[in-house]
């Protein structure tokens, strides 16, 4: 099972600025505002994570398109559609 490299199990008190009429209706339609802002916010992180990891790797993943286009995919001989 991977670990979940975001996630500290701890919690941390913070201080945000939202709306009033986005708290309202939240309040009033149910909506935990914690969970809400912890799962935007972590899908922002995840996507600031994926982006600058393949920014680091580009070169690398270049390089392996480059010889998937000159070499085909390995072992696809033996695919079975």
């Amino acid at each position: 099972m991977k670990r979940d490299p975001i996630a500290s199990g701890k919690r941390k008190p913070v201080n945000m600025s939202i709306g009033t009429g986005i708290v309202a209706f939240a309040r009033e339609a149910g909506v935990n505002l914690s969970q809400v802002s912890e799962a935007a916010i972590r899908k922002a992180t995840e996507a600031v994570r994926a982006r600058r990891w393949q920014e680091e790797h580009r070169e690398w993943i270049d390089a392996h398109n480059r010889w998937i286009d000159e070499s085909g995919i390995p072992l696809s001989t033996l695919r079975v559609l």
